[in-house]
C-alpha cells in the first residue's frame, strides 16, 4: 500500500471514528425516545442546506456551505423538539413526512442542473474516501461542540436536538444520509441491554470494525465505499448483538448455578 493509499484511508478511517463517536451516544438516545428516523429527517435538511449552498450560491464545501446546512438542520430540529411537546402522539409520523418532503425539495432543486444528480447521489451515499483536512476539520470541530452540549446541559433542547443537529450537519456532507442512519442506529442497537462503559466500548467496536471491514472491501473490490460500509456495519451488529446476547445468556445461566 502507497502512502497516497494510506492518506487516504487514513483520513476516511479518522472520519469515521469522529462520526462514531457522537453517533453512538446519539444513537442511544434516538432509541429510548423512540424517533428512528429523526436522523434521516435532520440529514436530510441539512443535505438540503449543503445543495442550495452549492448550487444557488456556489459554496463548495466552504465556511457558507456549512452554515447554510447548519441553519437548516437547526430549523429542522427545533421544529422537531416543538412537535414532541405539541403532538407527542404522532411525532414519528411527522417526523417520516417531514423527510420525504426534504428529499423531494432536493430533487426539484437539482431538477434542471445537470450535475444534480451527482448532488444528490454524493449527499446520499458520500465521500467518505475523499475526505480532506479542511472536512475533517469541521467535523472534528462539530464533534467537540456536540460533545460540550451533552454533557453541560439537562434539557432535551440542548442535550440532545442541538447536538444532533450539529453533529449530522458535519457528518452528512462527509459520509453521506445512509452512514449517518447506519452509524447511529446499528451500534447503538446491537449494544442496547448493555450499560455504561460496556454500552460504549461495544458499540465503538462494532462501529470501528465496520467501518475498516468496509473500507478494506471497498478497496478491494472497487464497490461504492458509504453502501459498503453500511453493509459490513449491519454485519458487525450483528455479530456484536449475537455475541453480547450469548455472554450475557452465559452469565445469567452461571448465577444461577451459582449457590
Amino acid at each position: 500500500m502507497n502512502n497516497a493509499l494510506l492518506d487516504i484511508v487514513g483520513h476516511a478511517a479518522v472520519a469515521g471514528a469522529l462520526v462514531l463517536t457522537t453517533h453512538i451516544l446519539l444513537g442511544r438516545q434516538v432509541l429510548q425516545r423512540g424517533i428512528i428516523f429523526i436522523d434521516l429527517a435532520v440529514a436530510q435538511a441539512a443535505a438540503l442546506g449543503a445543495v442550495i449552498g452549492s448550487l444557488w450560491l456556489n459554496a463548495d464545501h466552504g465556511w457558507l456551505q456549512q452554515a447554510i446546512a447548519a441553519i437548516a438542520a437547526l430549523a429542522m430540529v427545533s421544529g422537531l423538539h416543538y412537535l414532541e411537546k405539541r403532538w407527542p402522539d404522532i411525532q414519528e409520523a411527522l417526523i417520516g413526512a417531514s423527510f420525504v418532503l426534504l428529499a423531494c425539495a432536493a430533487l426539484l432543486i437539482t431538477a434542471s442542473d445537470p450535475q444534480g444528480g451527482e448532488h444528490i447521489h454524493d449527499l446520499m451515499a458520500g465521500q467518505i474516501l475523499w475526505a480532506n483536512n479542511t472536512q475533517l476539520f469541521w467535523l472534528g470541530l462539530a464533534t467537540l461542540a456536540s460533545l460540550a452540549c451533552m454533557a453541560l446541559f439537562s434539557s432535551p433542547l440542548l442535550r440532545f436536538y442541538i447536538p444532533f443537529a450539529l453533529a449530522v450537519t458535519a457528518a452528512v456532507q462527509v459520509v453521506g444520509v445512509y452512514l449517518v442512519f447506519a452509524s447511529l442506529i446499528f451500534p447503538a442497537l446491537a449494544c442496547r441491554k448493555l450499560q455504561g462503559k460496556a454500552f460504549l466500548a461495544g458499540a465503538m467496536l462494532i462501529g470501528l470494525g465496520g467501518y475498516l471491514a468496509g473500507l478494506g472491501t471497498s478497496l478491494a473490490t472497487d464497490l461504492p465505499t458509504g453502501p459498503t460500509i453500511v453493509v459490513t456495519l449491519a454485519a458487525a451488529a450483528l455479530l456484536g448483538a449475537a455475541l453480547t446476547g450469548f455472554a450475557q445468556g452465559r452469565s445469567i445461566r452461571y448465577n444461577r448455578a451459582d449457590p
